[in-house]
């Protein structure tokens, strides 16, 4: 999943992107309102962490306007101001959350994951399941058949984008743009490198991850 984090202080948004690219997202990052926005008309993102107080295009006018393309996109506002009325306007501007400064990045985290479960729709919120593979959003654990497997950040990534989309051709491109942190050429063979990892993990005996030569991977699910 990609997540768009708009936040003018340096120190803020390094803690927060870095933290969320440990969890396996992948992370764009904009340091005033404008380059935001810009962001958000240009890129797909499955949530956004907006401050209040930006240089130029503030986060209150920011949200608005995407609001009129995006009104289902989940938004986080981030803000030092605590008091009622301020948490109402960040509402009231089209946020879905509000939380102040100093946070934990736990808490953040559990926040973003409540906004990204209400958006998808996911019916089990906290575990996917395709066949004899488990995956666990809440204690990242990963079961595949009765063996616990232990994947690194962005192969739990992976594991979670495929399991998302199981029979369904996932292709190199939208690999990078979901789970990726950054804008790869297509024709690198990144993904192709990531996925020989993840099967090494959870597919040994190549019956789970398809590859489709030309258009990219299936996931089939396996008793």
């Amino acid at each position: 999943m990609r997540i768009l984090i708009v936040e003018d202080d340096a120190k803020i948004a390094s803690f927060v992107v870095n933290g969320l690219k440990q969890e396996g997202y992948a992370v764009d990052h904009a340091a005033d309102g404008d380059t935001g926005l810009t962001l958000v008309e240009t890129t797909t993102y499955d949530a956004a962490v907006v401050d209040v107080m930006l240089p130029g295009l503030d986060g209150l006018s920011l949200v608005k306007r995407l609001r009129l393309s995006l009104p289902e996109l989940p938004v986080l506002f981030l803000s030092a101001r605590s008091t009622v009325e301020d948490r109402v306007k960040g509402l009231q501007a089209g946020g879905d959350d509000y939380l102040t400064k100093p946070f934990a990045f736990a808490e953040l985290s559990a926040r973003l994951q409540a906004l990204l479960r209400r958006a998808t729709r996911i019916p089990e919120a906290t575990r996917l399941t395709v066949g004899d593979i488990v995956l666990d959003l809440v204690s990242r654990r990963v079961q595949v058949g009765a063996e616990t497997v232990d994947l690194q950040p962005r192969e739990f990534a992976l594991l979670g984008y495929l399991m998302r989309h199981p029979g369904r051709p996932v292709t190199k491109t939208m690999i990078l743009e979901h789970v990726w942190d950054y804008s790869f050429d297509p024709q690198t063979n990144v993904v192709d490198v990531l996925v020989s990892r993840l099967r090494s993990k959870v597919d040994p005996d190549k019956t789970r991850i398809e590859t489709v030569r030309g258009v990219g991977y299936i996931l089939h699910g396996r008793d």
